[in-house]
């Protein structure tokens, strides 16, 4: 059945194609002679089709500093972790030149949060010259030598009853290995997110409006205990009433839903996701009751 729809509406067609996990959709997007953009899941003339980009764009690059000690010609590498939250690191040290035995396995560690760690000191195989190398860095937010203690989790929101309007491996843009196990529930701006789990909040963005620059829109990142990470995502804007390094407790206020970065509707994007190994994928876990079940009062419900 063919579907065509104003911007407005976009998220109405998404909202009841999405209610069932089974489908596979294309949305194609045109303009007409009038200058009305058309958003239809049927193929048009001179259409596009549209990409909804979920990715979740969390530069730490910043946070994660290299610096170098010089000393006799030799010379100390060190990494400075700013995020309240372990992060494993991969060093390789290209074009290498004058270095004593040269070093040709990657270095590889967890640097603890809040942490600056030595990782190694090069010396000169002709002291009259200085060492030459070319650093290449990788990084992934958490440690990948802990596993998951639970994959039950409460409702992370007050009131409701509300819908899922895209599940695990949704077609639509839960298909990356960061969202793959995502969830998103359909809810009116304004709705209270609370802490599915206690942890430490790692990452906020509070700032973005509309669409913006990061497909995420708003977040909150939660550092668990057994070191998953619960990600709440397109919040509203302002919301986020907690801050980077706060310890919070299942059931605390996070801020309130919204529909910003690359959202289609109101609606709360919920994932949990781990380090497996420099690289931060998404991981299965269950709501201990159903989405559309009334509120969990135990936690906050309202």
């Amino acid at each position: 059945m063919g579907c065509l729809m104003s911007k407005k509406i976009l998220a109405v067609l998404c909202t009841a194609l999405l209610s069932s996990q089974s489908y596979a959709i294309t949305v194609y997007k045109y303009t007409d002679a009038n200058g009305v953009v058309t958003y239809t899941d049927q193929v048009q003339t001179g259409a596009q089709v549209f990409v909804f980009n979920d990715r979740m764009v969390e530069r730490i690059e910043n946070d994660i500093k290299l610096t170098t000690r010089q000393q006799d010609h030799g010379a100390t590498l060190l990494l400075r972790n700013n995020l309240h939250a372990p992060v494993e690191v991969e060093l390789v040290l290209e074009q290498q030149a004058n270095i004593a035995g040269g070093i040709q396995a990657p270095l590889r560690k967890v640097l603890p949060a809040r942490s600056t760690t030595t990782l190694v000191t090069l010396l000169p195989d002709n002291p009259a010259q200085p060492v030459q190398y070319r650093p290449k860095l990788r990084h992934a937010v958490g440690d990948p030598s802990l596993l998951p203690t639970t994959s039950q989790y409460p409702l992370p929101w007050r009131g409701g009853p509300f819908r899922l309007t895209q599940g695990a491996n949704g077609k639509y843009s839960h298909f990356t290995p960061q969202s793959r196990y995502a969830l998103d529930i359909a809810m009116p701006e304004g709705t209270p997110i609370v802490a599915a789990r206690g942890g430490v909040v790692v990452k906020i963005e509070n700032q973005q409006t509309g669409r913006g620059s990061n497909p995420a829109g708003n977040f909150v990142r939660i550092l668990h205990d057994d070191g998953t990470m619960g990600v709440y995502l397109h919040l509203q804007k302002g919301s986020v009433g907690v801050t980077q390094g706060q310890r919070v407790t299942q059931g605390s206020l996070l801020a309130r839903s919204g529909n910003t970065g690359n959202s289609t509707g109101p609606h709360l994007h919920f994932v949990v996701q781990r380090n497996i190994g420099l690289a931060v994928e998404s991981i299965p876990f269950d709501f201990n009751q159903p989405v559309n079940s009334l509120p969990n009062f135990a936690v906050g419900g309202e």
